[in-house]
């Protein structure tokens, strides 16, 4: 969401001027189009995945101090589990903006089956 994602290890990889695999094809546009403007729906939802983000990063951070602070085994697994049901809510967060742009698209059928693949992959 943010441009300071990085990209999959296999994308980034990969040369611009490789050869498209069938599957890339399938999922490319048939012709390139410009950069959508951020709505202020996804500008919104941009922002508060940022900010969730950030917060769990505190989280990791703190977690590895509890690490070396020796702290108890259940205090380290119940602040995990607390990081992880949060990183879980800022994917759902991110996969509802991206569920609300494929309904709004003027190809929608077509969108929502990829949003719904990529839940299918990732949840």
């Amino acid at each position: 969401m943010s441009k300071s994602t990085p990209k999959p290890a296999a994308r980034a990889a990969t040369p611009a001027s490789a050869a498209p695999t069938l599957d890339d094809a399938a999922q490319a546009p048939a012709v390139a189009a410009a950069p959508e403007p951020i709505s202020a729906h996804r500008a919104q939802h941009q922002r508060d995945v940022s900010n969730r983000l950030r917060r769990i990063e505190g989280q990791v951070r703190a977690l590895v101090q509890m690490i070396e602070d020796g702290r108890p085994c259940e205090d380290i697994a119940q602040q995990m589990a607390a990081a992880r049901k949060a990183l879980d809510k800022a994917f759902y967060r991110m996969m509802a903006c991206s569920m609300m742009e494929a309904a709004a698209s003027a190809d929608a059928g077509n969108e929502l089956e990829r949003s719904t693949r990529i839940l299918e992959k990732y949840a």
